[in-house]
């Protein structure tokens, strides 16, 4: 085994790394060292007495993925270790976001978790615009069809729909505010179950103990 050998074998690594700690920018700089430093450290130690040095190396990189893959690891789950921490939900749909770039699952989340925002947001929109459209904001109980009705979330922009009847009146305020805020709370505790379960099925990987 040369020195040239060892030589390259590192500069591959630290190349893997720089790549690497490129694309982790954004996050804490103490979370960046800790996370590049315990990947070398296992690196090295997978190449560790495993025969030809570079070929090792290439292995174990390759192993890995590509370090835009694994930054992306690293990144989704500081933001949703960073959600799960402020219970903001704009913080949690931003994770969401980045989460379903990665997987089907998240996906599917952001998507229950936007449905489920847009309601609680509806409601209490309901509600305060009530207070500007008292004849026409609210839950409406509509006719949609011969002995059909159908149920309505309205703003008060327009007429009052013909025939609609406006169910809570000026409740549709405090109950607006009370089903909206549920709503919205309860979108962020669903969001961030599901997350703290994928953060922990894929923790092994994230923090490298995969290789």
């Amino acid at each position: 085994m040369t020195l040239d050998v060892q030589h390259e074998a590192q500069k591959r690594i630290e190349a893997y790394l720089g790549r690497l700690r490129v694309r982790l920018r954004g996050m804490n700089r103490e979370d960046i060292r800790e996370i590049v430093e315990e990947l070398r450290g296992h690196i090295q130690e997978k190449t560790e007495g495993g025969g030809e040095p570079i070929a090792t190396v290439d292995a174990v990189l390759a192993a890995l993925g590509s370090p835009e893959e694994l930054a992306s690891q690293y990144v989704t789950d500081d933001l949703l270790a960073r959600a799960e921490v402020s219970r903001s939900p704009w913080r949690t749909l931003e994770s969401l976001f980045r989460w379903a770039s990665l997987s089907v699952v998240g996906f599917f989340v952001l998507l229950i978790s936007i449905m489920g925002y847009f309601l609680g947001g509806a409601f209490i929109l309901s509600g305060v615009l009530k207070v500007i459209h008292p004849q026409t904001a609210g839950l409406w109980l509509l006719p949609a069809g011969p002995g059909d009705v159908e149920l309505s979330l309205r703003f008060g922009f327009g007429n009052a729909p013909v025939g609609g009847r406006d169910l809570l009146g000026s409740w549709i305020l405090p109950v607006g505010l009370a089903v909206g805020c549920a709503m919205v709370l309860l979108t962020t505790r669903v969001a961030l179950w599901f997350a703290r379960r994928y953060r922990r099925s894929s923790r092994f990987f994230v923090r490298g103990l995969a290789i």
